[in-house]
């Protein structure tokens, strides 16, 4: 009888052990990732092409579901309001990021963990008609008529690019759409004059000369379109560069953190991720570990707020 109690007591003992390891695995069932944009623009592509990368890791799917809405803020607020377990993860973009520079938006950096930056763009002003070919033609006629401007919403980097010139006499005007098809339509269908947009998101349309740039954010002019003024040279010191970074909710075991950050690392390094960026029109040194991120999340805000509309 002594020995029968030993050995279940020995026999509980291991399944609760068992149940313990159990429990502690991570990920053991399926990650969540959203995208708070509609399918088919940069930061869709940016997830799929790294929940492909981190499944053969993880060995767990990472369903893909979109929450276009309010800038990011829908998708944002699907994930801040879900356990802080680790089975949720979401793309954060420089649009949404931007909204911390209005002092009255309801979230924080503090209620998000970065996990990763996964990609860096440049981004610029793109035009489809015939009669705005250069920025030299967007100058003149934006001095004599109001010109719509595609952007992503109100706030946004978008946004600030728009006030930025309009503050300059030039008459802009942000014209918000939540979903990127909806955007290209716009200006394709002669519903806005301008799109502002990262260079890699509207490559097909450049390569069927469908859309043009006109003028690239940056600090010099940009290889592939060697004929485009950049953005400083003109004596415009606004750059700021589009970025797609994977967030967690703050308060997330630090350990699971850990596991989707080294999993992004993991993905970021593989040749089929940097032919993605490459093809992207991407800085090819785009990936910043979690390590860092949120450093250069505090860089980015700090020069969002300097050309933010105060309020």
């Amino acid at each position: 009888m002594r020995f029968t109690q030993v050995g279940l007591a020995a026999v509980l003992m291991a399944c609760g052990a068992a149940a313990v390891h159990a429990q502690e695995r991570y990920p053991s069932r399926p990650i969540e990732f959203i995208v708070p944009w509609g399918p088919g623009g940069g930061a869709d592509q940016v997830a799929r092409k790294s929940a492909q990368l981190m499944e053969k890791d993880l060995k767990a799917s990472l369903p893909v579901i979109n929450v276009p809405g309010a800038t990011g803020q829908t998708g944002l607020n699907k994930m801040l309001t879900a356990p802080a377990d680790g089975y949720t993860i979401s793309v954060m973009t420089g649009d949404t990021f931007g909204l911390l520079t209005d002092p009255n938006t309801k979230w924080s950096l503090d209620q998000i963990t970065p996990a990763a930056i996964m990609i860096k763009q440049p981004s610029a002003f793109f035009t489809s008609a015939d009669n705005l070919k250069t920025w030299a033609d967007v100058e003149r006629e934006g001095k004599t008529r109001p010109l719509k401007v595609a952007i992503t919403g109100f706030g946004s980097p978008d946004d600030m690019h728009v006030n930025y010139f309009a503050k300059k006499g030039i008459k802009l005007v942000s014209v918000p759409f939540a979903k990127p098809a909806e955007r290209y339509t716009a200006i394709l269908g002669g519903h806005a004059d301008i799109l502002y947009e990262q260079v890699g998101d509207v490559k097909s349309f450049l390569q069927s000369n469908k859309m043009r740039p006109v003028i690239i954010f940056a600090d010099k002019r940009f290889p592939a379109f060697k004929d485009v003024p950049a953005g400083k040279e003109l004596g415009h010191d606004i750059v700021i560069n589009q970025f797609r970074a994977v967030m967690m909710r703050a308060g997330t075991d630090p350990k699971r953190v850990k596991v989707i950050s080294d999993a992004l690392a993991k993905a970021a390094a593989t040749k089929d991720y940097k032919d993605y960026l490459a093809d992207q029109y991407a800085d090819a040194n785009s990936f910043v570990p979690a390590a860092r991120a949120r450093a250069f999340l505090e860089k980015e805000l700090q020069s969002m707020r300097k050309f933010a509309i105060k309020k």
